[in-house]
């Protein structure tokens, strides 16, 4: 399709909501395909979990929501990328090898970063959980 086609195109609500189905498969196919997607929804579940046992403030929870998101966006690009490279290149080959490498060490950089929150937003509260228990 040229530009020209997309500036002519009418806006189409049946093809909106279509797209929404292509992003839905996507999520399908993380779950279903990329392991440490599976990982990542069982830490997530757990926080959460966390989140309501220990009744973290409202900003805690956009920073928890955010941290999710940011984690689960880096691993379906990392997934996307890696898919794309081994399409483009099936044999070992070293650029392919370090623009993989490159996109998990964002995941990795993600999900450290995760970490460190949650430990700043849990840490106190386990400490305090562990001092009323004692």
């Amino acid at each position: 399709m040229t530009t020209q086609n997309i500036e002519n195109e009418k806006f189409s609500l049946r093809k909106r909501l279509k797209s929404f189905s292509y992003a839905f498969n996507g999520l399908k196919i993380l779950i279903n395909e990329e392991h440490n997607s599976r990982i990542h929804i069982a830490v997530a579940v757990l926080v959460i979990i966390a989140g309501f046992g220990f009744k973290i403030s409202s900003i805690e929870w956009l920073a928890v929501v955010l941290c999710i998101g940011f984690v689960f966006v880096l691993e379906i690009i990392n997934s996307a990328l890696e898919n794309l490279c081994d399409f483009v290149s099936p044999e070992r080959n070293e650029t392919i090898k370090k623009v993989k490498d490159l996109s998990a060490a964002a995941v990795l950089i993600s999900a450290i970063t995760s970490v460190i929150i949650g430990v700043i937003i849990f840490l106190p509260k386990i400490n305090l959980l562990i001092k009323k228990i004692i």
